[in-house]
């Protein structure tokens, strides 16, 4: 028995080993449409965005700060403790690490809703996170990623630029979000319309560009998927548990616990898979990671939020008919 196991994690680091020689071939036409692509998925999530929801955060700001909290600090701190446990390569760890940086997208309200949890809370932790997350996603990616032992080779190899980062992604978010926002403002009946069509058209896109990556680069995927996979499924399970845990241990009721564990748990890891291509050469680890999770926290998300509806007697609070709207 010892001598199987010993052969099996031989051969996996081995795989492992191999991501960090891999590059996924992504040309710059592709990129600049993958660019547009996130930006139209923000521009979604902005469009569904009100005011109001910025401004919950004075009614309500213990749930909302234990949110930023979660998010931004313990999430990428158990992250990185979590790559030097499971002793990951370099781009695995990296790739965690981003993920663990990346601003939930507006498919967490939909499975806070699904699980029939706290979906004002959740919209406003959302629209609170991808604010945030502007000025939060370069410096915390290249804080914890410095303090990475296993990632310390990769970065010392790759100009990450701080100014730079913030420039795209204050492009990337920023913008889409400001309009977003606005056009919901000022004409709230077309943001409502214009939602309906951009946000799952955003999606499909989002989920063509990973397929063709896999499909274009499916001998390097397969080589490399069983050794990523193990790091996906263990990260996920602790964000979710991470997001439920904090909730629970700072006395949140429990429908805001369930908003609380999507937040934490649900990643918009598209973003962090545009980073990979555009600052670290389509790195193989890095990129993998960001695909897998992306799939992978919606099926478990989606099955979560089915087991708590299941077990949940029916929402008594009305919902918002925006939010009905971004669910259909």
């Amino acid at each position: 028995m010892r001598h199987a196991v010993r052969v099996l994690l031989t051969q996996v680091t081995t795989l492992v080993s191999d991501v960090d020689q891999m590059k996924i071939d992504f040309n710059d036409n592709a990129l600049t449409f993958m660019k547009v692509v996130i930006a139209t998925l923000l521009l979604g999530v902005a469009l569904d965005t009100k005011v109001a929801d910025f401004t919950a955060v004075l009614r309500r700001p213990v749930p909302i700060a234990v949110g930023v909290v979660a998010q931004f600090v313990l999430l990428p701190a158990f992250t990185l403790l979590l790559t030097i446990v499971l002793d990951v390569q370099a781009s695995i760890a990296l790739g965690m690490i981003l993920v663990a940086c990346c601003p939930p997208g507006n498919v967490s309200n939909i499975l806070t809703h699904r699980a029939g949890g706290d979906v004002a809370l959740s919209v406003s932790m959302t629209a609170v996170s991808n604010l945030l997350t502007i000025v939060l996603l370069p410096v915390n990616f290249a804080f914890w990623g410095g303090l990475s032992p296993a990632a310390d080779d990769v970065l010392q190899t790759v100009h990450l630029d701080p100014w730079k980062t913030f420039g795209e992604i204050a492009l990337l978010i920023g913008l889409p979000f400001a309009v977003g926002v606005t056009v919901a403002k000022v004409r709230p009946a077309f943001a409502k319309k214009a939602h309906g069509v951009v946000s799952p058209v955003s999606y499909v896109l989002l989920l063509a560009i990973v397929v063709l990556g896999l499909v274009t680069n499916y001998d390097l995927f397969t080589g490399a998927a069983s050794a990523v996979l193990l790091a996906v499924v263990v990260q996920n399970a602790m964000a979710l548990s991470l997001g439920y845990g904090v909730a629970r241990a700072t006395g949140l009721p429990p429908r805001s616990r369930k908003a609380m564990t999507f937040e934490v748990g649900v990643r918009n890891t598209g973003l962090g898979l545009l980073l990979v291509f555009a600052y670290f050469d389509g790195l193989g680890g890095m990129a993998l990671v960001c695909a897998m999770w992306g799939l992978y926290d919606l099926l478990v998300g989606l099955g979560l939020a089915q087991a708590w509806r299941r077990r949940t007697a029916p929402d008594p609070t009305p919902v918002d008919e925006s939010f009905v709207h971004r669910e259909s």
